[in-house]
């Protein structure tokens, strides 16, 4: 399940949560290549951060998936979910830092997400 956690000093209200919620698992789900339905995205705004020494409008982002990312993926994501942000919370992209993590699955964890 591609999961992308989104942290940013920004406060965001309910209306814009729900945009960047629903422009976010489309763009994850096109770009890994999985169902909208497999995919899950948080946001927290509000969050004391600061980013090149400044408490400026910045972002932090996670992104775990079990397979799907690659060089040519994370860079895709990592700018297209910098627009999203840049176009619902005024974040530039030079504000923005997002980490991947290609999660491998063990035969017990498969089980659990599919036999459940």
């Amino acid at each position: 399940m591609p999961t992308l956690n989104l942290y940013t000093n920004v406060p965001v209200d309910a209306v814009t949560t729900s945009d960047i919620l629903k422009d976010a698992t489309k763009a994850v789900a096109k770009i890994i290549g999985k169902p909208e339905s497999y995919v899950m995205i948080l946001v927290n705004g509000g969050v004391p951060m600061a980013f090149a020494g400044t408490e400026a409008p910045a972002a932090y982002g996670e992104l775990i998936s079990i397979g799907g990312l690659g060089p040519s993926v994370n860079a895709k994501l990592s700018s297209t979910v910098a627009d999203i942000l840049q176009t619902k919370l005024s974040i530039d992209s030079s504000r923005f830092y997002i980490k991947f993590y290609d999660v491998q699955v063990t035969e017990t964890q498969q089980c659990h997400w599919t036999c459940v």
